[in-house]
């Protein structure tokens, strides 16, 4: 399988695992325009981004293979700081638009933009119970939510974050 061919695995949210995450109002009711912005995938679809990460080990060591990024950076999400967890995602420079991977586990996989990893975070993300790679298929970057309420980034581009945050961008 290719990365191209991942379009034929997405499924429907109501078939999705984790939908609970997304369409459940004890945790979060996401619109109908952003929910159709996340793209589950089936478990081939899952199975395919988690075996891409291993073949490249990426986490053979953690957070990543020693090596792997020039630079690194890192946050801790703790009680009530939502709002600079956001901020420090949306500094990490990586363009809105562009489309991303996210890999919990063999059987858990979908395709979105930036942008609603950075508004859904706290959604996509359950610290404790999840670790979550999120990546492009260049693996010019990648963003590791660790169990333990971490959130580690790695990147080979030459990496400014972002200064200034735009509360504007919020209201998509």
């Amino acid at each position: 399988m290719t990365f191209e061919q991942l379009n034929r695995h997405i499924i429907p949210m109501t078939e999705f695992t984790l939908k609970w995450r997304f369409t459940e109002e004890e945790y979060d009711c996401l619109p109908e325009q952003h929910l159709n912005e996340l793209k589950p995938l089936d478990k081939v679809g899952a199975e395919f981004l988690a075996d891409f990460l291993n073949d490249c080990k990426v986490h053979s060591e953690l957070p990543f293979k020693n090596g792997m990024f020039r630079n690194l950076d890192k946050a801790k999400i703790l009680e009530n700081n939502d709002k600079e967890i956001t901020k420090w995602l949306y500094q990490r420079a990586i363009p809105f638009d562009k489309e991303v991977f996210l890999s919990w586990d063999g059987n858990n996989g979908m395709i979105t933009k930036w942008k609603f990893v950075v508004k859904y975070w706290n959604s996509i993300f359950y610290g404790g119970a999840d670790d979550l790679t999120v990546f492009d298929q260049s693996l010019e970057w990648t963003l590791f939510f660790f169990h333990e309420d971490e959130i580690h980034f790695g990147t080979n581009k030459n990496y400014e974050p972002i200064a200034e945050f735009d509360k504007e961008w919020f209201v998509i």
